[in-house]
């Protein structure tokens, strides 16, 4: 899925933003637009040589590095290149999310089977 912007130089941010815009504040040195996703959230990035660089020819815009909404429900990563956003495949990132899932489930289960088997002892002691 490629979700195309355009950019909108503007002094301040408007109160509603709208889909598939890019605001840029060169007074704030922020760029500012609703998550490629469609989720609706609204993403900052703050302009700066130590964070995001963007790149603006007068027809496309880009921002480098990606956008990682990692604190978003939908944890949606993309590049912003040439007015588009390309998502970007994190299979490894989910498949590494699903792996120290289930290494915490069986750390849980490590800690029940004791407990489980003292609180059956106990009961059998109570039943003799």
């Amino acid at each position: 899925m490629n979700k195309t912007f355009t950019a909108q130089f503007v002094e301040t941010f408007p109160d509603e933003l709208e889909n598939g815009i890019l605001y840029v504040s060169l007074t704030f040195n922020t760029a500012v637009h609703l998550c490629a996703c469609g989720c609706g959230m609204q993403t900052v990035t703050k302009l700066s040589p130590k964070e995001w660089c963007m790149t603006y020819n007068g027809a496309t815009i880009s921002l480098y590095p990606s956008i990682g909404n990692w604190g978003f429900k939908c944890r949606s990563h993309y590049w912003l290149k040439d007015s588009k956003a390309i998502f970007i495949d994190d299979r490894r990132k989910n498949s590494r999310i699903k792996l120290k899932s289930e290494r915490e489930k069986k750390k849980q289960k490590k800690k029940l089977i004791p407990l489980i088997k003292e609180f059956i002892t106990k009961k059998k002691k109570r039943w003799q």
